[in-house]
């Protein structure tokens, strides 16, 4: 098999590492050799948090080099427009809806792009959802980051009883209910 690259955007807090580790776990569940590699920006302050997944038979390093990721997970759009030009040609790009504004916004620096879905669309293939209102109405936001896994479990090539195995060995075990939910909320969008 071909390696195969997953990238995964964020803002510290929205659940890349926990996101990683699901990815992690269905990639050696199904036998392949990976690689993780978790980027801190400045996490704890709600920098940007980049997260590398690559599987396959044999995999030498864990860092995706730009223009090889064949599948972009963005928990917010401008992490989603920063690291768009990592995706392969015919990669898939997946992209909650929100938007968090970066310190520099905050402070008046900078200004927060417009339009920035529609932007992406031009150059690439674009899977936007809004996982943050689909995790409402499950009752608690902080399982968005589990919608946008069922999301792009529709574009990898595990079963989704395997990804539901997954989930379940690696969400802390009072929340496997609700993030099973948020799966298939998600599995059912993409």
């Amino acid at each position: 098999m071909i390696t195969k690259n997953i990238m995964i955007v964020g803002v510290g807090g929205q659940g890349t590492l926990l996101t990683s580790r699901i990815l992690g776990g269905i990639t050696t569940k199904a036998g392949f050799d990976v690689k993780l590699s978790e980027v801190h920006g400045m996490a704890q302050r709600g920098g940007s948090v980049v997260t590398f997944v690559r599987y396959g038979d044999s995999v030498a390093e864990p860092i995706v080099e730009e223009g090889q990721a064949d599948v972009l997970i963005a928990f917010e759009r401008l992490e989603a427009l920063r690291y768009a030009h990592f995706l392969k040609k015919d990669g898939v790009l997946i992209v909650n809806d929100q938007r968090i504004d970066p310190i520099t916004v905050v402070t008046g620096a900078a200004t927060y792009p417009e339009h920035i879905i529609e932007t992406l669309q031009k150059e690439y293939t674009v899977i936007a959802v809004d996982a943050m209102e689909e995790a409402k109405k499950l009752g608690n936001p902080k399982v968005f980051n589990t919608i946008i896994v069922g999301v792009a479990a529709r574009r990898m090539d595990f079963d989704k009883s395997q990804w539901i195995e997954v989930i379940e060995s690696t969400v802390p075990p009072k929340t496997i209910a609700l993030n099973k939910a948020a799966f298939e909320a998600g599995y059912a969008l993409g």
